[in-house]
Order: C-alpha cells, then sequence, then structure tokens
C-alpha cells in the first residue's frame, strides 16, 4: 500500500520529470516484460457457508490446495490439489486423498498410504477481482461441485510505518505520445492509519511530493483502496491532483507491497507494482 500512485502522472512527468526528476527516475523504455501473476495464497471461502473452505498456496504458477469440507457422513474430509496453470487462465489438476497415523499416536510410517487420485479440481480466477475465484471439483465421480469463493479475512494487518521503496510503471494512451513509456522511481514513504479505516500515504521525492487519501478494504491477507484521491505539490503548488485504485496491498516481511491503476490526465492510464521496506 505505499502509495505508489504518486509517481509522476503523465502530465507531472512532462512538466517536472524532463528537469530535476530525471535525477530521482530513470525513464527506461525498459522491457514490459514484468511479473504480473497475482499472489492467490490465502484461505478461501464462501461467507454464507462458514464451515468449509480451502487453503490455497502459490509457487509461480502452480498453486497447492488443502480442502477442509466435509464427506457424506458429515465428518471433516482431507483432500489436497495439485493444480498448475493452463492456457485459460485457469489452474487445473488431480485431486488426492491421503491417510496416515492417528493424529494422538507417534507417527508411523507404515500408516501412511500414497496418495490416491480420487479426483480433479480447477482453480479460475475472477478476471476482474483478484478476491474472488470459482472452485470446481469432482471426488470419486460424484457430480461436480461449483463454489464460487472469495479470500478470508482473519484479522486486520498493520501497514503504517516509514517505508523507502521503488516502483516500476508504464503510461498508456497519452495523448501526447511522448508520454507514453515505462519508467522506474523511489521515493520515501509513510502511511498513517487515519480513522474509519481510512489512510493517508506521503510520499516524498526528490523535487516534489505527493499524498493519497482513501478507505482500506481487506481481503484476506491483502487490502485495496478504490477511488483515493491524491495531489502532488512542488515548492508549495499543486503540479497535479487525480483518483487512484491500489489493489494487492500486503504487508511483507520486510515492509509493504501492491499495484495502482490511475488515470492521470491527458488521456494517459498509468499503471504501476512497487514495493518498499521498513526504515
Amino acid at each position: 500500500m505505499r502509495q505508489s500512485p504518486l509517481r509522476p502522472s503523465p502530465l507531472l512527468w512532462s512538466r517536472l520529470a524532463r528537469l530535476a526528476l530525471a535525477a530521482a527516475f530513470s525513464l527506461a523504455l525498459a522491457s514490459p516484460n514484468i511479473a504480473l501473476a497475482a499472489d492467490y495464497t490465502d484461505i478461501w471461502w464462501t461467507p454464507t457457508e462458514a464451515g468449509w473452505g480451502m487453503n490455497v498456496v502459490q509457487s509461480e504458477n502452480f498453486l497447492f490446495v488443502t480442502f477442509f469440507i466435509y464427506g457424506v457422513d458429515h465428518k471433516p474430509t482431507w483432500y489436497s490439489a495439485e493444480l498448475s496453470l493452463d492456457s485459460n487462465g485457469a489452474y487445473s489438476g488431480p485431486l488426492y486423498s491421503t491417510a496416515g497415523t492417528y493424529y494422538a499416536l507417534p507417527w508411523n510410517v507404515g500408516d501412511v498410504t500414497s496418495a490416491q487420485q480420487v479426483g480433479a479440481a480447477s482453480f479460475r480466477p475472477s478476471t476482474s477481482n483478484a478476491y474472488q475465484a470459482t472452485m470446481t471439483y469432482v471426488v470419486n465421480g460424484v457430480g461436480t461441485i461449483v463454489k464460487s469463493v472469495e479470500r478470508q479475512t482473519l484479522t486486520s494487518i498493520t501497514i503504517g510505518g516509514l517505508y523507502t521503496g521503488g516502483m516500476s510503471a508504464s503510461q498508456t494512451g497519452c495523448s501526447n505520445a511522448s508520454s507514453n513509456g515505462s519508467y522506474t522511481g523511489t521515493y520515501g514513504l509513510q502511511v498513517t492509519p487515519t480513522n474509519a479505516g481510512a489512510v493517508t500515504l506521503s510520499l516524498t521525492y526528490p523535487t516534489y511530493a505527493c499524498q493519497i487519501t482513501g478507505a482500506l478494504a481487506q481481503h484476506g491477507g491483502q487490502y485495496t483502496i478504490s477511488g483515493a484521491s491524491y495531489a502532488c505539490t512542488q515548492n508549495g503548488s499543486t503540479v497535479f491532483s487525480a483518483s487512484a485504485d491500489l489493489s494487492e496491498v500486503k504487508a511483507t516481511a520486510q515492509g509493504i507491497e501492491g499495484r495502482w491503476i490511475s488515470a492521470v490526465g491527458g488521456g494517459c492510464i498509468e499503471s504501476a507494482q512497487f514495493s518498499a521496506v521498513l526504515n
């Protein structure tokens, strides 16, 4: 969440960035081959069906999923799935059942059975919402279960603090073609919770300062800030103001990271990924 939308907007870029900003931002029309895969690691459930769910752990284009569901006898049942990203944008693969030693006894390797494939599963993320997905699975040929799932929030996660960060971004669709392209930048960031779930992101660049304010919405281990207001000033004068949507904002072991998208003026759409470490 650290506020990265505040990099130079197309307007700000054209006015300031070609001067002193060059020292702070390397305008590197660099390759757009940036890893854009969302991280789906979280607990997933259906809020109206509390009591069951799935743990999803992602490793690049692979998901390991464990289900806590119930059998025909209404007793807890354990399944796991190994899903790989397919050409249709879903993660698909086999569903397994395993057995082992009763938990109250010392572990006995002889009790363990090799994983038995009992079906198949597919986790299809929403194309418009990184916090929702459709899980489809079949067990022992019994029907096809289709669930609309979302990330489950456990506790609030603190993201306030002082950070130092960097981002890579690109602008597209600009009326002035010279404003299109990719760039990188660094900044100092202060994240200050306010009230009613609001947060203020104060960014300090070498020649100007920006501030973003919006309401946090939590989705499992991540936050969004939709319709945040932000403005940048230089020498006490406003150089631009706009709104931005931040997503996939989360605390990391070292700090914070996330994405943003913003219509920054002049027809430009700015999209970026950012990260910062605690000072």
